[in-house]
């Protein structure tokens, strides 16, 4: 059951879950706070913690505010692209052939037919990083499952616009957001093994951190580092 606190203009998710200890945390892109307590916490309890964390939910949420954001893409020549952490420059070519999109050491060449418009041109784009993709996840996959122990019966790519991955053990499924192609592969590694241990532990609770500390050491660099890279731009 989730109930929704309010602290001024800052509404708050409560969720009561089997965790030993209050877990606050505002969430990027667009700084939502979620805050998960002990079964048997009482909201007035919560709201008394939250209080007491007001200074640092509006100063997360600052930093996020702040951070850059890419200018809206509009597909045209010379335009920055990211990839693996990367920055292209975009170079159009229109000619009645099947679309595509091709990569070389400084460029990124996107391939259209006459007249295509900026829709069009993104929906090229966004099946090309698709399969960029579905080249770098299997291997991952592959790599971590004897590790922690688990097996994915299937992962998913879709654009998110809140989080980067997400997991339902029951099925044994992850879920990947496309954004992550344009980040660096690391970053990449930590959002699957981050979501494939959610198949050994649901819950952000302490087994979950301290199962990350253990096989990801570094992943609160990985994790401030992809959240401090700049967000996409687009409303879709």
């Amino acid at each position: 059951m989730t109930e929704t606190i309010t602290l001024g203009d800052i509404p708050i998710e409560v969720m009561r879950k089997n965790v030993r200890n209050v877990h606050l945390s505002v969430h990027p892109p667009d700084g939502r706070v979620t805050l998960v307590a002990p079964r048997a916490t009482r909201l007035e309890v919560a709201r008394a913690y939250a209080i007491a964390k007001l200074g640092w939910i509006r100063d997360q949420q600052a930093k996020l505010h702040a951070q850059a954001r890419e200018a809206p893409r509009r597909f045209v020549e010379r335009e920055s692209h990211y990839l693996w952490g990367r920055r292209y420059l975009l170079n159009v070519e229109e000619r009645e052939s099947r679309p595509g999109v091709r990569i070389d050491h400084k460029r990124i060449t996107l391939s259209v037919r006459p007249g295509s418009d900026r829709e069009k041109r993104a929906e090229v784009m966004h099946e090309w990083h698709k399969r960029l993709l579905h080249d770098a996840v299997p291997p991952l996959i592959e790599r971590w499952e004897p590790r922690l122990g688990v097996r994915v019966s299937a992962y998913h790519l879709q654009r998110m616009k809140t989080k980067w991955g997400s997991c339902n053990p029951s099925k044994g499924n992850i879920r990947l957001n496309t954004e992550l192609v344009k980040k660096p592969k690391d970053l990449l590694e930590y959002i699957v093994v981050h979501e494939m241990l959610h198949l050994v532990e649901a819950n952000h609770n302490e087994r979950f951190i301290a199962l990350l500390d253990e096989c990801f050491p570094g992943w609160r660099e990985a994790r401030d580092e992809l959240n401090s890279l700049p967000l996409s731009a687009e409303n879709w």
